[in-house]
């Protein structure tokens, strides 16, 4: 039988969320998950520059998991972002208010696209792949950095258009994939299974401190429709928190690929019925959340599994890439942005309680003392 695995939930609200962030930790077991003496990298969540709800790391949750990670003990912190063909790193920990929380905590921030920060090297896991060692031009290669490190990653609830839903796992895909890991799309779910083996492998501890008082339902993980759920979750398992995410958006975590094929893979718990869910009772919740269609899911679609898949290789590893490149930076920055989108986070900054802390963010920089 599958080892049980728990994951702690606790619900939030604005004026107490940094302390429900140090709680949730230690419910979740922060201590044992990590290791004490190696640096531990701090992987936020930026799906878009612009500060869409739902999209990416909170401030709140980047700032309430460093306070709770200081005194667990964990010290020796670092944040690593990556870039992806149409995200802007520098822009979206700009945009979304981290820098002022990186600078006053003194966490020094690198960049696994600088070569002064990291190299990537060729790496040959021990586990079987499922596809990673197929496809990847050459070898695969992870940043040099990230061996002997812990990782907490920081992803948000909320649904992807690829994967269903998207978390913990997901969340490796930037950091241990170059810019070139849109090769591996119409093999996602196999990808993310790969890498989280490989997590197992090269990191000491891994943890997953997800925020959920925003939850993105629609064709994320971009452009969607955020709900005000007032959750945050926590896990040392990868694949038990993605699998309560999505129980709580209302999917079944079986049904979703990489879930099921983690579970399968003994990588973690993906069967809900052997995780022990521990602090806030939401085992009845079903926010009844749905990945819907966009014009942007219908492309990718068409490009990764649709009836011109066949033309992969021409127009995503030759200079043709800059046309679906192109495409996707006008139709989510040019268009959507600017006609639906900012409306929606004007509202949300206006009306919601968790929109006013983020202003608060804006004006103070942080929370904490």
């Amino acid at each position: 039988m599958t080892t049980r695995a728990k994951v702690a939930v606790l619900r939030t609200q604005p004026e107490t969320v940094l302390q429900d962030y140090e709680r949730l930790l230690e419910l979740a077991e922060v201590r044992q998950a990590l290791d004490s003496k190696a640096t531990t990298i701090l992987k936020d969540n930026i799906s878009w520059h612009y500060p869409m709800p739902s999209a990416n790391t909170t401030p709140w949750q980047l700032e309430g998991t460093i306070l709770a990670l200081r005194k667990a003990g964990f010290t020796d912190l670092s944040c690593v972002q990556n870039k992806t063909v149409v995200i802007n790193a520098f822009k979206g920990e700009d945009l979304n208010h981290y820098v002022p929380i990186f600078r006053h905590y003194n966490i020094p921030v690198l960049y696994n696209f600088k070569v002064e920060d990291m190299t990537w090297v060729p790496y040959e896991p021990k586990a079987e792949m499922l596809i990673l060692d197929r496809i990847m031009p050459h070898s695969i290669r992870v940043p040099d950095y990230f061996f002997g490190k812990n990782i907490v990653h920081l992803p948000t609830c909320k649904c992807h258009i690829y994967t269903v839903t998207t978390g913990a796992m997901k969340n490796a895909f930037g950091g241990l994939l170059s810019t070139h890991r849109h090769y591996t799309h119409t093999w996602i779910h196999e990808t993310l299974v790969d890498l989280l083996a490989i997590q197992k492998e090269i990191h000491p501890g891994i943890f997953a401190v997800m925020d959920g008082t925003t939850a993105g339902n629609g064709p994320g993980p971009r452009t969607m429709k955020p709900e005000v759920k007032n959750v945050i979750l926590a896990s040392a398992d990868q694949v038990a928190i993605d699998a309560v995410a999505a129980k709580l958006m209302g999917f079944d975590p079986l049904a979703i690929d990489y879930i099921r094929l983690a579970h399968e893979r003994g990588l973690g718990v993906g069967d809900v019925r052997e995780i022990e869910l521990v602090g806030d009772d939401v085992s009845g919740e079903n926010w009844g959340f749905e990945v819907g269609w966009s014009f942007h899911r219908f492309l990718a679609w068409m490009g990764w599994y649709g009836p011109t898949r066949f033309l992969q290789k021409l127009v995503f590893r030759t200079p043709l890439v800059i046309i679906p490149i192109l495409v996707s930076e006008i139709n989510h920055d040019y268009i959507h942005w600017p006609l639906k989108e900012r409306h929606i986070y004007e509202r949300w900054r206006r009306e919601t309680p968790w929109g006013q802390l983020f202003q608060r963010y804006e004006q103070a920089g942080h929370l904490g003392s």
